[in-house]
């Protein structure tokens, strides 16, 4: 059971300091008129005849890039850049009012928009390369990343995001449906295990009232999340006694004479890092930091430099390697995604200063759990389409639908309730300073 608990924390921690890489990304972004004005750029495809022109390439394009690898040309209608729009600005509103990954959502309400799994794969990826290049803040951040850690962590990831994306589109070769049902069935463990966990978590936190005197080393918090002095157990000091060379050194301005751990370490973590985002889609960031803190034992001010390091390439060769170039990168949802994603994480963040935490952590429990919901009524049509699960045609669309019903309204309930507290409360928020 201290196992399941350990990983919750592990998992939340990931959570968390995604959820800040987003918000600062998002602050700089729109704070910089030069940025903006590149993304102003990045849609000029989209406003000036990319839709029309969809429609004379619709067929010809998708054999361009790849015969039936192609699922869909790089513009498409109105409608679906809308979608793509409200879909970043749930995830973003998520992410902002919450503090944790929002972005766990993002390829769950694609494929219940009717996208399939590798295409949604593939276009989280390039949105998340996509805001990682136009808000790049490493310059900021030079001085606390570790070159050789980052580019020995950066082995591995390319490693296993080309072993990610050779799975996703191995399945898809034998049959789409199987590919849907594999990236379902991954979510589903991801998110049902997380949203049980933070669910607990909120359970919890409701009997103690959020006491002051709350246990410091709980690093499952949202918002305020303690990430310095959380390890689990002694695990990082067993891994960095152990002498495999060549040895990678840093962290010598947070201790005397710097830290140590082998290479084999950090290629093995960067590999399930790039592994979890070609398969997944989510840039691997949500990994990073626990495991770089809680596992490997390195400073949490040298990990947040090196993650922002590493998502940027992670996120970039993955995406463009082993999507791109096989034609299962959507364009128009990508950069609708971006604009929502955005706008919501500064609307979300803004919320937190007038809402309880209580409520916060409640909401995310929930977004978190009807993500899960969601895949796991989805996986049954999918199971008896491939004639894997006895059921009728019937009933797997009928539980289907019912999980894209409970997702979309939870998430869209929080959404209304998010901007609508956004609204009620300006007047107070101005005050603030917001």
């Amino acid at each position: 059971m201290s196992f399941f608990k350990e990983l919750g924390r592990f998992m939340m921690a990931g959570a968390v300091a995604h959820a800040k890489w987003e918000l600062e990304i998002s602050r700089t972004i729109l704070g910089d008129k030069r940025r903006l004005f590149l993304l102003g750029l990045l849609l000029i495809p989209i406003i000036f005849g990319g839709f029309a022109f969809a429609d004379s390439l619709g067929e010809v394009l998708p054999d361009v890039l790849g015969g039936k690898k192609a699922y869909s040309p790089a513009f498409y209608s109105t409608h679906i850049f809308i979608i793509s729009i409200l879909i970043g600005l749930g995830a973003g509103l998520i992410t902002g009012c919450i503090g944790a990954g929002g972005g766990f959502v993002i390829a769950p309400a694609l494929m219940s928009a009717g996208i399939k799994g590798i295409l949604a794969v593939g276009t989280d990826l390039f949105h998340i390369f996509a805001k990682a290049i136009m808000g790049s803040v490493i310059h900021r951040k030079l001085g606390n990343v570790s070159v050789m850690l980052a580019v020995v962590f950066l082995i591995g990831a390319i490693i296993g995001a080309t072993l990610g994306g050779m799975i996703n589109r191995f399945f898809y070769e034998i049959n789409p449906v199987m590919s849907d049902a594999f990236i379902t069935t991954i979510y589903s463990l991801m998110l049902g295990f997380l949203g049980t966990y933070a669910m607990n978590d909120y359970l919890k936190a409701r009997k103690t009232l959020q006491k002051p005197d709350q246990d410091p080393k709980d690093c499952s918090q949202v918002h305020g999340q303690r990430d310095e002095g959380c390890e689990l157990g002694s695990l990082p000091n067993r891994i960095q006694s152990i002498s495999i060379p060549p040895m990678v050194s840093f962290d010598y301005d947070f201790t005397p004479g710097g830290r140590k751990i082998s290479w084999v370490f950090l290629v093995a973590s960067g590999a399930l890092v790039g592994l979890a985002a070609g398969i997944m889609g989510v840039g691997g960031g949500f990994l990073t930091f626990p495991i770089f803190v809680y596992v490997l034992g390195v400073s949490s001010m040298t990990t947040v430099g090196t993650d922002i390091f590493q998502i940027i390439f992670t996120a970039g060769y993955a995406s463009i390697s082993q999507y791109a170039i096989y034609g299962f990168i959507f364009y128009t949802l990508a950069m609708g995604m971006l604009i929502g994603s955005l706008i919501g994480i500064q609307i979300g963040a803004m919320v937190t200063q007038v809402v309880k935490g209580i409520t916060i952590r409640g909401f995310y429990a929930m977004a978190v759990l009807a993500g899960f919901v969601n895949r796991v009524f989805a996986l049954p049509a999918k199971l008896s389409e491939m004639e894997i699960l006895p059921i009728s045609k019937e009933v797997g669309h009928a539980l289907e639908v019912f999980g894209i019903w409970a997702f979309f309204v939870v998430i869209g309930g929080f959404g209304v309730w998010v901007i609508g507290t956004f609204i009620v409360n300006i007047g107070q928020l101005k005050s603030r300073g917001h």
